[in-house]
Parts: C-alpha cells; structure tokens; sequence
C-alpha cells in the first residue's frame, strides 16, 4: 500500500470495520427480542426463532456472487451503495411481517443486501494489502467490528424495553445511512480502471473455476465453513441457552458482550502474533485449541445437559478465544492465491462457507433446545474436520515442494 498517515490508516481500519459492523448490528441487536418476535410473528418452537439469525446468513452467501463480480466491473463504492439500499428496503419488510415466512424473506433479503459491504470490505483490503499484513489489518479491522456484538445486544434489550422489537430495525436503517455517508465521503475507489473486468455470466463462471482450482484456496474456505457453521449454531442459539435454559433474561446482553471480548482479545493479539509466526502457524494453533477445549467439555459433560453457568461461560470463553485466531487468517489464507481476481475470489469463497455454514448451524441448532451438549459436540466434530483438511492441504503444499526442489 502506498504511505499513508497513521491518522489515515486508522480511519481506514475504522471505516472498513463499519462496513462489517452494520452485518453484527443487524444479527446480534435483535437476539434480545427473539423470543417477542416469535410470539408476534406465530413461530410453533423456540427452535423456529434461530432461522431469524441463520436466514439472514442465506443472503450473505448468495449476495457476494452478485456484488462481487459487480465490484470487479463497475468498482468497489457502486455496488456498496445498491447493497445499503436493498438493505434498507429489506428492513422494512422486516418491520411489516406478520408472519415467519414473510420475516424469513426479509432476513434473506438484509443478508443480500449486507452482503455488498461485507465482501467489498475484503476486497478493498486485498486491493491494498497482501500476506501477512493483510492479516494483520483484517485483525485491527475485526477487532473494531467487535465492538458491535458487544454493545448491540444492550442496545437491543434497551430499545424492546423502551419501544418495541420494530425500533430495533429502525435504528439499523439510522445507522446504515450513517455508515453509507461516511463510506461515500471518505473512500477512494481502490480498483484501478485497467484492472476492471466486464460483468458477466462467463465471467462468474471462469472465476469460479479458477477459484475452487487453488487446493489452499478451497481448503481454507472449507476451514472457514465448518468454523463459521459451529460458532452461527452459538449465535443463533445463545438467547435460546441463557434466557430459556439458565433463565438469565436480564443477564444475557452481559454475557454475550463478555463472550465477544473474548474473541477479541484474540483477535487483538493476532495483530501482533501473525507478523511473528505468520498466519499458518496461528491456524493450527487455534484449531488444535479449539477442538481440544470442546472435547474436553464432552467428556466432562456428557452426563450433565446444564452445567454450572461459570465453568460453561468458561468454556465458551477458552473456544472463542481460540476462534478469535481462525477469522481473519483463514480468510486472510484463502484470498492470498487468487489476489488478482479478489472480487470474485471474495464472493465465491464467501458463498461456499456460508453454504456450509447455515446447513451445519440449522442441524446442530435443532438438537440444543434442552441442552447444551450437542453445541459443544458439534464444535468437536466441526473442528476434527477442520484438521483434517489442514492436514491434506499441509501435506499436498510438501509433495508441491519436493517437486519443484
């Protein structure tokens, strides 16, 4: 990247994490009112209200196949602001639904419409940034993001106590058009015009191919599938586990938000670590930790569906922070192979992850309405298979060297 103040560079990094921001905002502000949503709206079981948070990853998978060769044709801000304003008109038939269905659409239609800004951010770091200091921004980036999930629960909770569950789409909107203004003042087009490459089918279809051809390309993206799929069973069924299953409806929007400081202690220290040990390192790290942490409660546990709320905060504490460490450099590995086509590298390695993730969230969410048990088993089988994959593509990276040695 070109020399940039440090003022500079942390507005950037404050910029880039507002554009992710408006994604956690809209998911995590809303788990407080899960359960008023679902009475309104005639949901049958509790288990029916998570397809509020998982549905919404839907369109986040499907929305990056459209903005991401967009960005790639026309540049990254145009197709930023048709995702605010699809995103908006979702919101809004959010507010009017009466029903599951129609809620479901709405949440669809946000997901697609943050989809712009989520993937666009990626594609805008790797336009200025490469290696390790890709990830090392995409960890400041994180970390900044991660402010949201902190506070948005209790913002949540605070607007369904002084309004209703409808306030909180309202605020969404507010502060979306504040993020859209800022973007639209503030950002520079970073894809240079000889770099643009015309909108089509064909197009979509040949970076695909290119794409899922790069074994660490489609390794990692399927690391970041299985990982995203085990910690969205987490999101989706958080209000389900500490207001239904412990009973702390008042205590929840704090557990949560200590709960994401967790994860961005790590991502905090990943800033630093990554530049020291580089980003394959940290992966295995991590989900080495994160599958030893949930086997551990499975053995401990596997008797006991409601352990005591400290030592289970405790454990979801040790697995976060080992998530922390996976986000970005799982990412951070799959872009680096295919740099020169980010747009559509970042869309389809997007879209493959979420198309793993909500299927894995939506199977494993159905069996935790009584315990919590079947979260931390799924956690163990999910990262079991993340190694294994690291393991073939770690071995495939040393038969690729003794051929070219």
């Amino acid at each position: 990247m070109k020399t940039t103040t440090k003022k500079s560079q942390i507005e950037f990094i404050a910029l880039m994490a507002a554009l992710m921001s408006v994604t956690a905002l809209s998911i995590d502000a809303l788990l407080p009112a899960l359960g008023v949503i679902g009475k309104e709206i005639g949901t049958v079981t509790t288990a029916d209200n998570q397809l509020l948070v998982t549905m919404i990853f839907v369109g986040l998978g499907i929305g990056p196949l459209v903005f991401g060769p967009m960005s790639d044709a026309t540049g990254r801000k145009p197709s930023v602001y048709l995702g605010f304003v699809i995103f908006i008109i979702a919101s809004l038939i959010c507010v009017s639904a009466e029903s599951l269905e129609v809620m479901i659409l709405g949440r669809i239609l946000q997901g697609v419409g943050l989809a712009a800004p989520r993937t666009i951010c990626i594609a805008i770091i790797r336009d200025l940034f490469e290696g390790d200091y890709m990830a090392r921004i995409m960890s400041f980036v994180t970390v900044v993001f991660l402010l949201i999930p902190i506070i948005a629960p209790a913002m949540g909770k605070f607007v369904l106590n002084h309004y209703d569950w409808k306030g909180i789409f309202y605020v969404q909107i507010f502060i979306s058009i504040l993020v859209a203004g800022w973007f639209w003042l503030r950002q520079v087009e970073t894809l240079k015009p000889e770099h643009k490459i015309p909108f089509s089918v064909q197009r979509i279809s040949n970076g695909f191919i290119e794409t899922v051809r790069h074994k660490e390309t489609m390794g990692y993206t399927l690391i970041s599938g299985f990982v995203v799929g085990s910690f969205l069973v987490y999101l989706s069924a958080s209000q389900q586990i500490f207001e239904i299953q412990y009973g702390l409806v008042e205590q929840f929007p704090y557990i949560f938000a200590g709960l994401a400081i967790a994860i961005g202690a790590a991502i905090f220290l990943n800033g630093t670590f990554v530049i020291r040990f580089g980003m394959k390192k940290m992966v295995t790290f991590a989900l080495y930790g994160f599958f030893a942490v949930s086997l551990l409660y499975v053995i401990i546990f596997n008797s006991n569906p409601h352990p005591p709320i400290a030592i289970l905060v405790g454990f979801f504490a040790l697995q976060f922070f080992f998530i922390g460490f996976l986000f970005g450099n799982v990412r951070a590995l799959a872009m680096q192979p295919v740099g020169h086509i980010a747009g559509i590298a970042a869309a389809i390695t997007g879209f493959i992850s979420t198309l793993m993730a909500v299927p894995i969230s939506i199977i494993i969410g159905r069996f935790v309405e009584f315990s919590t048990l079947p979260l931390f088993i799924g956690f163990s089988v999910c990262s079991f298979l993340a190694i294994c994959i690291l393991f073939y593509i770690n071995i495939s990276n040393k038969k690729v060297s003794e051929v070219v040695a």
